[in-house]
């Protein structure tokens, strides 16, 4: 026969349960392109960025330019394929092989680094980083931001100076926390993975999202927050809380 005592023992016992549970999956893009909708695993979304996008770009032609390349844009490599409407700015640098869709722009002073799908209406902001990544339809990275190894959905937008950081510093594999006391982490299979943003997805100025970030579609986080690795749920908010002192600087002693 139990009493009381028994009962908080089995409640303390379900919460302990619940802590170490897994996380949900969020629900992260509405639709994705042939050569990858076929093969995309909610579970391990970052395994796009494996064969996936490899046999994307492996599949491009030697070159393909629909659009005139102006003065001052410098291409590098092979398989560079840029779709009609495209505007490119001088100083921009693109390394193939990589995909740009019909109507994208590309603003001075971009660096895409190689391995890069872009969709159709995406902008790459003055002076921002692209390395191995995929950008659905309309997503931005305008303004000074670094997107490695990672997957930004349709609409995503970053705000100026978000970071999507893709290494370690000791070098080692990339884990994600898949409970809530973070005790059951995901082995990535990855040294270098950035975050997975889903559908219209918004970062605050200054954001930073550390190595293995995966974000639910329509999810806002605010400027300056820090983001841990992770699965974050869709149409949520991310605030940071601070606290702020304003001293008097003319005050007497």
């Amino acid at each position: 026969m139990s009493g009381p005592d028994d009962e908080d023992d089995d409640d303390e016992q379900g919460d302990e349960l619940d802590e170490g549970a897994a996380r949900e999956r969020p629900q992260l893009f509405a639709a994705l392109p042939p050569g990858l909708a076929e093969v995309f695993d909610p579970q391990r979304p970052w395994e796009l960025l494996g064969a996936p996008l490899d046999e994307l770009l492996a599949a491009l032609p030697g070159e393909l330019l629909e659009t005139n390349v102006p003065p001052g844009v410098h291409l590098l490599g092979h398989r560079i394929v840029i779709g009609k409407g495209v505007r490119l700015s001088p100083g921009v640098v693109l390394e193939g092989p990589l995909r740009l869709g019909d109507d994208c722009e590309v603003r001075p002073g971009a660096y895409l680094r190689g391995g890069v799908w872009a969709g159709k209406g995406c902008v790459i902001g003055a002076n921002v980083e692209v390395k191995h990544a995929i950008l659905l339809d309309g997503a931005k990275a305008p303004h000074l931001n670094y997107v490695g190894d990672s997957i930004l959905g349709r609409d995503v937008n970053l705000g100026a100076g978000t970071i999507l950081s893709n290494f370690r510093h000791d070098g080692s594999e990339i884990e994600i926390p898949d409970s809530k006391d973070g005790r059951h982490r995901i082995a990535t299979g990855r040294r270098k993975l950035g975050a997975i943003l889903g559908d219209g997805v918004l970062t605050g100025c200054n954001s930073v999202l550390h190595p293995g970030c995966v974000v639910g579609a329509g999810t806002q986080i605010y400027p300056g927050v820090m983001l841990r690795p992770g699965f974050y749920a869709a149409h949520s908010m991310i605030k940071l809380r601070q606290d702020q002192e304003v001293i008097d600087l003319h005050r007497p002693n």
